[in-house]
């Protein structure tokens, strides 16, 4: 099971996902605003903004707060100006962590993140130092009681996806990021709603942690996910089921 996969899966189901509704509403929110502001209000001729009103959607995010967002992006409603920025760094044993901000002051949010990273045996980069070791692609969990392997592949592959694979409990769907969208509406239109669908950062490969690196790696991709300029963190680490479960307990 990717580490990925494992770290947001077992995040839902201790119900973390619900316990921070709000810090969500305020991520999408904040790409509403941005999306809308560099594309234009309307969904139909602006992808990016189209994905990220399926995502506040499956959040359930009510329609009144959508509006709200894209008119402070597009100027019909007064707003914060946000910067899109993003930083790269290491975690406990050489992880590599990418991690995406949205912030309306560079300064502070880079000395917070430093510091953070600091205090759990972490330490920014420089830019391109682990971005290598990343792909960008569409990235689509399904569990697997919602879904047939063979019809669930046959749609994949006809709407331009690249690979489904086994997660245990879940299927994994990868495609390029300019076929997520195509292949993420062939699946809903199977009436089947993916548990994650995004444009992700993937791992080439993945750093095993084990004990006390486990255990302040999952304190650090707590911290950096609470932190509110904080919109994504990607990272290659590889820890135990247990471990996890266990530094989230």
């Amino acid at each position: 099971m990717s580490g990925h996969s494992k770290w947001h899966t077992i995040k839902h189901k201790k119900g973390a996902a619900d316990a921070k509704r709000g810090k969500v509403f305020t991520r999408v929110i904040k790409e509403l605003t941005v999306a809308a502001r560099a594309g234009g209000g309307d969904p139909d001729s602006n992808p990016r903004l189209r994905t990220i009103v399926a995502e506040a959607k499956s959040v359930n995010m009510p329609a009144e707060n959508i509006k709200r967002a894209i008119q402070r992006g597009t100027g019909e409603l007064p707003g914060v100006s946000y910067e899109e920025t993003t930083y790269e760094g290491y975690g406990p044993g050489g992880a590599a962590l990418i991690i995406e901000c949205l912030t309306d002051n560079r300064n502070r949010t880079v000395g917070e993140l430093r510091h953070l990273l600091a205090k759990n045996n972490g330490n920014l980069g420089e830019t391109n130092s682990v971005a290598w070791m990343f792909s960008k692609k569409g990235y689509i969990v399904v569990d697997k009681k919602a879904a047939d392997e063979e019809q669930l592949l046959n749609v994949v592959l006809d709407a331009g996806g690249d690979d489904l694979r086994d997660d245990d409990d879940n299927w994994e769907i990868i495609t390029e990021p300019s076929a997520f969208e195509a292949v993420r509406g062939a699946i809903t239109s199977l009436g089947v709603e993916p548990a994650s669908a995004e444009v992700a950062m993937l791992p080439q490969n993945y750093v095993k942690l084990e004990g006390k690196e486990a255990s302040q790696m999952v304190r650090l991709m707590e911290a950096l996910e609470e932190h509110d300029d904080v919109q994504h963190v990607w990272s290659n680490f590889d820890i135990e089921e247990k471990e996890i479960e266990a530094s989230l307990a």
